[in-house]
């Protein structure tokens, strides 16, 4: 049988490529983001989904959220893994921080990691023999901190809690680990959430280079897949190197 996989933050960078390489696998894929991600889910099925989904959600938003889980059910009849990849970043000194800027970061961020990981767990029906996968997209930041970037680092520190605290919690009935991506070369990156110098100190990793969100991808394939039977409650780096926990 095909899993039925659940992608947040789908319409394009960690979240499309997460969907695109489930979809080459066969799975149902249902899509969710704050712009209901049409043409990504169309990709998906190109790419060999056996069934897509495409569904606009503001993952800070209960109500909204409980709708994805219950079209996601009634389509695919349950959930077997989901990737949260649905977030934002925000630079500026704290002096400068406005609280409804930290509001709407740690609203995305992590109330929506919480929406979203209650509503799946309620939908999963893994086994000790088969456990179901949640895997939460978090940040080499969440271990080292960045100054001017607070709301952002607390936020994704917030989702490693969760995904410890949940892997205790429901194991060996689901399997809940993050990814802690370094920079990834998306739209995040770009001019309008970072600026040149940041983006220049996030290149000063011993591989030198932005990861491709297809890297990111592949990884959760594999947390989701046979070789990631013996994961769970991990903050898993793919970082270039920048951080060595």
């Amino acid at each position: 049988m095909s899993r039925r996989v659940l992608v947040t933050g789908a319409y394009r960078g960690i979240g499309a490529a997460c969907a695109l390489a489930f979809a080459a696998t066969g799975a149902h894929v249902a899509l969710a983001d704050i712009r209901k991600p049409d043409d990504t889910a169309a990709a998906a099925a190109k790419a060999g989904a056996a069934e897509t989904l495409a569904l606009a959600c503001d993952v800070s938003d209960e109500n909204a959220v409980l709708a994805v889980g219950e079209a996601v059910r009634k389509t695919f009849g349950g959930i077997d893994v989901v990737v949260h990849c649905a977030g934002v970043i925000h630079e500026a000194p704290l002096l400068e921080t406005p609280v409804a800027d930290f509001d709407r970061v740690i609203g995305i961020n992590l109330r929506g990691s919480f929406l979203v990981g209650k509503m799946a767990i309620g939908l999963m029906d893994g086994t000790e023999e088969a456990p179901a996968r949640l895997i939460m997209i978090a940040s080499d930041m969440a271990y080292y901190g960045r100054e001017t970037f607070s709301p952002y680092v607390a936020s994704k520190h917030g989702v490693l809690g969760l995904v410890r605290s949940w892997a205790k919690e429901f194991a060996p009935r689901v399997l809940v680990n993050a990814i802690c991506p370094g920079p990834i070369d998306t739209e995040m990156l770009g001019a309008a959430n970072m600026s040149a110098e940041w983006r220049a100190r996030e290149l000063a990793i011993p591989l030198g280079r932005f990861g491709q969100p297809e890297e990111i991808g592949e990884l959760a394939l594999f947390l989701a897949g046979p070789g990631g039977r013996y994961f769970t409650g991990q903050g898993v780096g793919s970082n270039g190197g920048s951080i060595m926990p």
